[in-house]
């Protein structure tokens, strides 16, 4: 049986994985990263995938985020099914319903920061909303770093472009996977801060994937992967119920 369910009650879903399941390699070497995964995001909500190292977790990310295929079954983004989509097609709707936030930053290292910031849009051809980009850019505290290139920024403030950068196009969801793995304490609340509070006062949906309880405790729900499969959930998460959910499963 597939795991994880689909709601029957009606919501708004920004993304969600049907029977997904993506296969590795072939005969003996085959890895089933996912094993028939149901899993839904609603929008407006900030929710963590987490599990053990091999858990899937990422491999899920990425197919949600159209950066990957799967074997069989079927993604969606809003109403669009990424498996129907052409190169062309799935190209523009990754600029323009995603944004992304990696653990590596991904900056252009020859552009400021405010040229990183607009970068997907002026590949687009699309000019940036001025109020939106101001009110961003204070949020995140980097009025006085935006003619900065990336090697002139700290880690955090390198990451904080990143999340920048990911919302400017106002995207329909916003896929993260491990934004904090780089970052000390300090700078880590910095981000999950705006990430919640972008949530909370701007009506964004994102999805974060993360090994860290404390990371997680900032989502409103979390959904814990095990061998390829969706096997628990938990709703306005706890750092501590994490973290014991965790053990569990690693158990």
């Amino acid at each position: 049986m597939c795991s994880g369910t689909i709601a029957e009650k009606e919501k708004v879903v920004a993304a969600r994985a049907v029977e997904a399941v993506k296969i590795y390699g072939h005969g003996d070497a085959a890895v089933r990263a996912l094993d028939c995964v149901n899993v839904e995001f609603e929008r407006g909500h900030f929710t963590a995938i987490m599990g053990p190292s091999g858990s899937g977790k990422s491999t899920l990310l990425h197919c949600l985020a159209g950066l990957d295929v799967l074997t069989s079954g079927r993604v969606l983004i809003g109403g669009d099914d990424l498996g129907t989509l052409d190169e062309k097609a799935l190209t523009r709707m990754r600029r323009d319903k995603v944004g992304f936030v990696f653990q590596s930053y991904n900056l252009v290292p020859t552009l400021t920061a405010a040229e990183n910031i607009k970068l997907p849009l002026a590949l687009a051809n699309r000019r940036a909303d001025d109020d939106w980009f101001e009110l961003l850019v204070s949020t995140l505290a980097l009025g006085d770093r935006l003619t900065h290139r990336p090697s002139e920024l700290s880690g955090g403030q390198q990451q904080r472009v990143a999340a920048a950068r990911a919302l400017l196009a106002k995207p329909e969801i916003v896929f993260a996977d491990e934004p904090t793995g780089n970052l000390d304490s300090r700078h880590s609340a910095e981000l999950l801060d705006f990430l919640r509070s972008a949530v909370r006062d701007f009506g964004q949906t994102i999805v974060m994937v993360t090994h860290d309880p404390i990371a997680a405790s900032y989502a409103d729900r979390v959904v814990y992967l095990a061998d390829g499969q969706v096997v628990d959930e938990m709703l306005a998460p706890t750092a501590e119920g994490v973290l014991e959910r965790m053990k569990n499963l690693e158990v």
